[in-house]
């Protein structure tokens, strides 16, 4: 799969089906709509392309937004490109994009730099300044600039439309059933190892912390999980506390692992944490032998947890 930061493309992904979004999570509904561009794909013997925004415009518009991502670009990358597709263009949200004109978008981007087949986008699709273009502007266009738009139907599971704000309110209230089944996978957070206070060394768990960064904040509490490490054949089982730690008073969200039956330096590496189940919420200890307590209470349910 090939990365591009701009639209200029080599002549082999032009023609393409192009797929807008921020496709964020890439959920079933991103799924089935990826299954559905495959299908185009086999049949008219095109490749998949998809163009994605970073930072997410939302977030590019409203600073205050910080923890809010369901998977990061990398996650999102490897996710899509295990669904077929052929080439990502992830453009750089920024003062002067946000400011082009929807017909510029069109005629420029979608039509002279793409030269694009099959357009997919979602009902609700904004583009432009202000968000003035829409689904019924492209459609429109369809015969002037050669192209087709492919509008399909949101999925709806138990009557609720699947999208990431979906999602993210799941992940948020710690429901970690329903999030991994609107995934199709355990939801992870990934990030580098960095070197903490080692207060969970001091009472006898050693914990690896995990700068999360713009990733959603599940419901703060003690989680099961599987961690995943470059040229680890398999997953290690662990237990995370994802949260403030009150009982040492500390003011910023950090996610801490501890990993059963392993010894090693891990300071720096990268890591993927996937969360399998929820244990308990956080909570303030009077002291550290109550908490080095519930840890250990905590660690016979995890290692129970399959």
């Amino acid at each position: 799969m090939k990365l591009y930061k701009n639209f200029n493309i080599s002549k082999s992904h032009k023609k393409s089906i192009i797929l807008i979004g921020n496709f964020d999570g890439v959920h079933l509904g991103h799924q089935k709509l990826f299954k559905l561009a495959n299908s185009y794909k086999k049949r008219f013997k095109l490749n998949i392309g998809v163009i994605t925004f970073e930072p997410m415009p939302k977030m590019y518009f409203n600073k205050k937004i910080k923890n809010f991502r369901i998977s990061s670009v990398n996650q999102k990358n490897k996710i899509l490109d295990n669904l077929g597709v052929d080439f990502i263009i992830t453009k750089k949200f920024d003062k002067n994009f946000s400011k082009i004109k929807s017909n510029f978008f069109i005629k420029d981007i979608l039509f002279k730099k793409l030269k694009a087949q099959y357009i997919f986008v979602s009902n609700n699709f904004r583009f432009g300044n202000k968000r003035e273009g829409n689904v019924d502007q492209l459609i429109k266009n369809e015969k002037v600039y050669n192209y087709k738009i492919i509008k399909p139907k949101p999925l709806i599971l138990d009557k609720k439309i699947i999208s990431s704000t979906f999602i993210r309110s799941l992940i948020e209230k710690g429901d970690l059933k329903k999030t991994n089944k609107l995934l199709n996978r355990n939801w992870s957070i990934e990030g580098i190892v960095k070197k903490g206070r080692q207060q969970g060394k001091k009472i006898g768990f050693p914990t690896c912390n995990i700068d999360i960064q713009d990733h959603v904040i599940a419901t703060p509490g003690v989680y099961a999980v599987k961690v995943y490490k470059k040229k680890l054949s398999k997953p290690l089982k662990g237990i995370a506390n994802l949260g403030y730690r009150p009982t040492f008073n500390q003011k910023k969200i950090l996610l801490e692992v501890h990993i059963f039956n392993f010894s090693g330096n891990l300071y720096n590496k990268h890591l993927s944490v996937e969360f399998i189940k929820f244990i308990r919420k956080e909570k303030k200890f009077k002291n550290v032998d109550q908490l080095r307590k519930q840890i250990q209470n905590d660690l016979r349910v995890a290692k129970k947890i399959k």
